[in-house]
């Protein structure tokens, strides 16, 4: 499976970005998608996650009511949409796939594939 994250760049607080994540290589309506960031000098932590079908949903507290996850599988494309940035939302974001089961997990050891990021910079 490959899998790459678009859409990052330079906005400033308060605007919006949609990070794109199209995947290849594997049926993609069968695992479960996440995204991830990591900021500089920090730990790579978990955003959100979305159902196989994209009918369940989970978020961080640190953006939820702002992000909005989501995906097109007849696309082979999923999406985060980020509302209200914050300058600590200054990240680089990762999209990634579990194929072990359809539960959506936060912890970044239960997924199988990663994109490469794209970076997110919200100047204050």
């Amino acid at each position: 499976v490959q899998l790459q994250a678009s859409g990052g760049g330079l906005v400033q607080a308060g605007g919006s970005l949609r990070l794109s994540c199209a995947a290849s290589g594997r049926t993609f309506s069968n695992y479960v998608m996440g995204w991830f960031r990591q900021a500089p000098g920090k730990e790579r932590e978990f955003v959100s996650a979305i159902s196989w079908g994209g009918s369940r949903t989970y978020y961080s507290d640190s953006v939820k009511g702002r992000f909005t996850i989501s995906r097109d599988n007849a696309k082979n494309t999923g999406y985060l949409r980020m509302n209200g940035l914050k300058p600590e939302d200054t990240a680089v974001y990762y999209c990634a796939a579990n194929y072990h089961g359809n539960t959506l997990y936060s912890t970044a050891s239960e997924y199988d594939y990663w994109g490469q990021g794209t970076l997110v910079t919200v100047s204050s």
